[in-house]
């Protein structure tokens, strides 16, 4: 999975559309960045913009909308209802995918630098980028605001982390940062009494309430962290609700927030009907929440992503007020290009029609990569259906550890179809580069050895999932449901076609490629995984035809 950060800069200008049109038009210069969303507020005079994507992209884009805020608002002139100090007021950076808070803290300091040392901006460092955690607080940093700013920046202890230590009349000064995702959640009563409402929502606060004891009011804290809650009464659905920001979802994510106010609602004779996610949410906040879910019900967890994302929002009611569009609410599936997944979006019928036509995309290659994922999906189809045997209950978080480890290899294998045809594309556009000039020849002929070494490396990893799927189809073969062993056995032809296939397509790709070192290797370690890979094959059929003994 690529690594997927979120921006959320607030710019101080919330009226004047055209203005803000033209810093958002920056960020949607940039490759590789996906704007989500643009909320504008008139009464505090400030638009929240939403941005995800790749790191370096990110901060590309983050940087030229900087820059555009600084151009065309004037704060000397900015009146508004939400503290502020500077035309880009905050940017935090928030890790979405496969990638650390202290990687993405590195990204915000590259931000910040950028920032200070080339639009000469002071900036300051808060939250997880902030090395001093003295002045690690948003509040903290911006207290004073626009006006007394100018006082501030010349206190030693209130230098700017990057950028000129001189008030900056026009622009102000941004406040940059790295900051956990913050799910904004609200969970649906069966009452319309906001008072009990609110008393479910100090039950599980962080912050708590304040009680009585001898005499001495003391603060009792809830019982999750990162948590803010508050009851309210929603009008137009006639029910009370606890509205929750999760601060830290790492911390208390939102499947466990919602069993806590079921837990604590139910001692208060309050029964929780459903819930609401607002805004965008990480898919591993609802795939976490999934698998959640199913454990307690002692079921395999090793099912699809779609099936984990449908058992999430049932459990937790979150389609009770509206349809839930996973398309349109999960982050991962707003940043998905169609060209992605072309293929594997198609109807069988489609897909074997495209197999067949002219086209000389999808091949070989795609084919061994779809073979594979087909073989590793009866290996978890046989641990699902174990998982659930009758009798074997005591076995149910065994077999769903098999499945969840198949499920893992056939996602893979299904994105390298789609990732197959992409790489044969990529040598027909290197082809396709001009070459008049000797310049042009270098870059056509660099391009086309890039392209090449990507469509070798795609089928040799077709190859190496399908290999060690095998581990998983074997364990079916030798003990799971025994009335589902030639679906293992299948599933051991399939995994031995995707690597026979896969590596034809290697070797034929590397007939093309200069550098011989790199291809004697690729095929040396193309033919002992195809080896290993008949021979486990012969293991798990002969396993197979002992089972079925005839």
């Amino acid at each position: 999975m690529p690594q997927i950060i979120e921006c959320v800069p607030n710019f101080s200008e919330g009226n004047d559309m055209h203005i803000i049109k033209q810093i958002t038009d920056q960020i949607e210069l940039v490759e590789g960045v996906r704007l989500l969303n643009v909320d504008p507020g008139k009464a505090t005079n400030r638009t929240v913009v939403t941005m995800v994507g790749n790191p370096e992209a990110v901060i590309e884009a983050a940087f030229l909308a900087i820059k555009k805020a600084g151009e065309l608002i004037d704060m000397s002139k900015h009146k508004g209802e939400h503290p502020r100090m500077g035309a880009t007021d905050v940017c935090p950076l928030i890790p979405i995918a496969d990638i650390s808070m202290e990687e993405t803290a590195k990204y915000a300091q590259r931000l910040a630098e950028k920032v200070g040392n080339e639009l000469q901006i002071p900036v300051y460092l808060y939250e997880a980028a902030q090395p001093d955690k003295s002045r690690n607080n948003l509040s903290v940093i911006r207290a004073g605001e626009y006006e007394g700013f100018f006082k501030k920046i010349k206190q030693p202890e209130w230098k700017p982390d990057f950028g000129p230590a001189e008030f900056d009349a026009k622009r102000g000064g941004t406040v940059i940062g790295a900051r956990d995702f913050l799910v904004a959640y609200n969970i649906n009563l069966n009452t319309t009494s906001t008072r009990r409402a609110n008393a479910i929502a100090f039950d599980v606060r962080e912050a708590g309430r304040n009680v009585e004891e001898n005499g001495v009011k003391v603060n009792k804290p809830g019982t999750l962290k990162s948590v803010k809650a508050i009851g309210w009464f929603i009008e137009e659905y006639g029910v009370a609700q606890i509205s929750m920001n999760l601060t830290n979802i790492n911390t208390v994510p939102v499947h466990i927030a919602f069993d806590e106010v079921c837990k604590r609602a139910d001692a208060r004779g309050i029964r929780v009907t459903g819930s609401e996610l607002v805004g965008l949410v990480p898919l591993k906040s609802l795939t976490d929440a999934g698998k959640y879910f199913l454990k307690k019900q002692k079921r395999s967890i090793g099912v699809s992503e779609k099936e984990l994302i449908k058992i999430a929002v049932k459990s937790m009611g979150l389609d009770e007020l509206s349809p839930f569009k996973p398309e349109e609410r999960v982050i991962e599936y707003l940043l998905k290009k169609e060209s992605d997944s072309k293929l594997v979006n198609m109807t069988l019928v489609d897909f074997a029609d495209e197999t067949a036509s002219e086209s000389p995309a999808p091949g070989g290659g795609s084919i061994a990569a779809y073979v594979g994922a087909l073989g590793i999906s009866l290996a978890t189809m046989v641990a699902n259906l174990s998982s659930h045997k009758r009798g074997w209950d005591d076995r149910w978080e065994e077999f769903s550890e098999w499945a969840e480890k198949g499920e893992s290899f056939k996602s893979e294998l299904i994105n390298l179809v789609d990732a197959d045809t992409k790489a044969f594309n990529k040598i027909m556009d290197a082809f396709g580069l001009p070459k008049s000039t000797n310049e042009e020849k270098v870059i056509r002929t660099n391009a086309i050895q890039a392209a090449t070494k990507f469509a070798i490396e795609i089928p040799y990893k077709v190859m190496e999932l399908s290999y060690h799927s095998m581990i998983v189809i074997k364990a079916m073969a030798e003990i799971g449901n025994p009335n589902s062993v030639s679906d293992a056995g299948v599933g051991a032809l399939c995994a031995r076609s995707a690597v026979m296939g896969a590596f034809m397509n290697v070797r034929i790709n590397a007939t093309d490629y200069d550098d011989k070192g790199y291809v004697n290797d690729i095929l040396q370690k193309g033919k002992e995984i195809e080896n290993k890979t008949i021979a486990l094959e012969q293991e798990i059929l002969n396993i197979v035809d002992g089972k079925l003994g005839n």
